[in-house]
């Protein structure tokens, strides 16, 4: 023992302190990442049972690990899954909204114009009988019409409506002059006197205006729930990148590999992994904000002047005090209307006596008292339904650009952002260190986590946001008033869901980290974490030995 010295037993408790590190990593048990990966229905013989060496892995660190190739692969798939259920999630709830509310809505309306053709019917036949039943498919047509604009919008209603009052004219004139032989030239030439002699008063004008804005208003904000609802629908299915999958891989389970199972991802390195997998969806923002401000605009157009239920609802009165005025006026008008168009014939005397007896208003219209009026439409009242879409919609508002929060705010996801200093960063249960980045394509230049073509904007996203633009301006016009065309786009951006951004064939098959190659070196990792393998402790202990010995040799 003399002989060798101390440089020879310090050189002997080196080797074999050495030879138990390199020994103990193997030794380290991996049967909570086993258990948790069997459970999640993977094979349980793709899971080591102790740690091994991980040179074979392409995204998480090598060193020793806990994760095979297989586990590796199968852990990148899930990964993708996982985010496209939570991401789905968030939309899902928000199409949910637009649906339900397009659909309550929808049926209010149409229940509104059911109830409002059944009022006017009933209250005619009470009122002027026979008279009413002989012309109720003017009626008929008008309601007709109004269902067609509502559902096709290829109707002019203005044109519509003084094409009513004009046939209801010729049905009246010959009422109140049943004496008289009209030919339909005869009738022709007295509609043309409507606007001139206003045999209706004031009613066909008021009630144009008021049914001109009040239906535009209508169908234009229903028409924006739906495109709401689909925009939402086709945006909400994201097919995460290559680059996208390969940092969701890294977040969500590579921690995994160095047997950090409880250990959740830190909030601000899920935010700027959702913020470059989500990139595109963030320029919808703008646009989006722009359409919520427009049909909240168009709410309140229904809530006042526009209200439609306190168009349709009193319809039928309106439309008798039309009818009233020109009995009540029926001589004037009559009068005016031969001296334009020439004195009728009379008819013969047998066929004056019936005419007259068959054509006579015997009685004055009564309106339904309140109690006698039909339920409320669809269980609710425009009010209401405005009231809580209103409420909805404002929830509604940068929804886009919040989505990457709201989709780290999911316990599934990340660690609350107060818990800053023990959860996964990537690299190691620590700190993370880089900014967050901003949201939507522009900003991901310099995003640390995900490499992002900046330079390909998602087709599908562009015609989501020319979408909401056009449906903006539709709704800036009925605001004011005006009528508006619509277009389908129930058949556009019909293809494959968003988020990808480039050509599978053109996507590059890796993605480089930040300040991390994958052998798995980081100049700011924990040694325990991602530091140097401690198998190379081995080896730098055997070099030490060996310099030892030389130079003790020499020293002699």
């Amino acid at each position: 023992m003399a002989r060798f010295g101390f440089p020879a037993l310090f050189c002997t408790l080196a080797a074999l302190s050495a030879a138990l590190l390199a020994a103990e990593p193997k030794s380290k048990s991996c049967s909570e990442v086993r258990r948790l990966y069997v459970s999640k229905g993977f094979d349980k013989n793709d899971a080591p049972m102790h740690e091994i060496n991980g040179d074979h892995l392409k995204i998480c660190l090598q060193g020793y690990t806990c994760c095979s190739q297989e586990m590796e692969e199968k852990y990148s798939l899930q990964s993708k899954e996982d985010f496209k259920s939570v991401v789905s999630e968030q939309c899902n709830h928000l199409q949910a909204v637009f649906a339900s509310r397009y659909k309550k809505f929808d049926e209010f309306f149409k229940e509104l114009l059911e109830n409002a053709e059944k009022s006017l019917n009933d209250m005619f036949v009470k009122t002027y009988g026979h008279l009413y039943m002989q012309n109720s498919e003017l009626f008929k047509d008008l309601f007709e019409e109004l269902k067609r604009y509502y559902v096709a919008g290829n109707v002019n209603l203005e044109e519509m409506l003084n094409d009513f009052w004009a046939r209801l004219l010729e049905r009246m004139f010959r009422l109140v002059n049943s004496q008289y032989h009209f030919t339909d030239e005869y009738l022709e030439c007295v509609s043309k006197y409507t606007e001139q002699l206003k045999p209706f008063g004031d009613v066909p004008r008021k009630l144009k205006l008021q049914v001109t804005r009040a239906f535009v208003a209508a169908r234009t904000f229903a028409q924006g729930l739906a495109v709401a609802r689909d925009v939402v629908s086709k945006v909400s299915v994201v097919n995460p990148t290559t680059q996208c999958t390969h940092a969701l891989v890294k977040m969500m389970y590579c921690s995994h590999c160095q047997g950090l199972v409880t250990v959740k991802p830190c909030y601000n390195y899920c935010s700027n992994i959702m913020r470059g997998c989500l990139a595109n969806q963030g320029d919808l923002d703008l646009e989006w904000n722009n359409f919520i401000d427009a049909m909240l605009m168009v709410a309140e157009r229904l809530e006042g002047p526009f209200n439609i239920e306190s168009v349709m609802d009193p319809i039928d009165v309106k439309i008798s005090d039309a009818i009233m005025n020109m009995q009540e006026n029926s001589v004037q008008v009559s009068q005016k209307v031969f001296q334009g168009c020439g004195p009728p014939k009379p008819l013969p005397a047998g066929r004056i006596s019936r005419s007259i007896s068959e054509g006579t208003f015997s009685a004055r219209f009564r309106p339904f008292h309140p109690e006698e009026r039909p339920t409320t439409a669809a269980g609710t009242s425009l009010d209401r339904l405005v009231t809580d879409v209103k409420e909805k919609l404002k929830q509604a508002k940068k929804f886009w650009s919040s989505l990457p929060s709201s989709v780290c705010n999911d316990e599934r996801m990340a660690a609350g952002s107060g818990n800053e200093d023990d959860c996964w960063n990537g690299k190691g249960q620590s700190r993370y260190l880089f900014a967050v980045t901003g949201n939507g394509l522009a900003n991901q230049g310099n995003n640390p986590e995900v490499q992002v073509d900046t330079s390909k904007p998602d087709i599908l996203i562009l015609r989501q946001v020319m979408a909401l633009r056009v449906m903006t301006s539709k709704m800036k016009n009925a605001y004011n008033g005006n009528d508006v065309d619509f277009f389908d786009i129930s058949d556009e951006s019909s293809g494959e869901g968003s988020g990808s951004g480039c050509e599978s064939q053109q996507c590059p098959s890796e993605f480089e980290y930040n300040a991390t190659d994958h052998s798995g070196k980081s100049a700011n990792d924990k040694a325990s974490s991602a530091g140097v393998p401690t198998g190379a402790w081995a080896y730098l202990l055997t070099v030490f030995c060996i310099l030892s010995l030389v130079m003790q040799r020499e020293w002699r």
